[in-house]
């Protein structure tokens, strides 16, 4: 996902939702598709997001 504002454009704008699940369910079912879970972020220390949480959860419930 590139921006908020993408997603707003993509997902939001112009729907409407009978219930906040509903939109709940939409903004999960947008960052599940689109989010890229394996890239490399430099602001997690060059780890994919997904590698990151791992690694975080571990250490926290260590």
């Amino acid at each position: 996902m590139e921006s908020f504002a993408r997603f707003k454009v993509e997902a939001i704008h112009g729907e409407k939702f009978q219930t906040r699940n509903e939109l709940g369910f939409e903004v999960f079912d947008y960052i599940e598709r689109f989010y890229d879970k394996r890239r490399k972020h430099s602001t997690l220390e060059c780890l994919s997001p997904n590698l990151y949480e791992g690694r975080y959860l571990e250490a926290f419930c260590a």
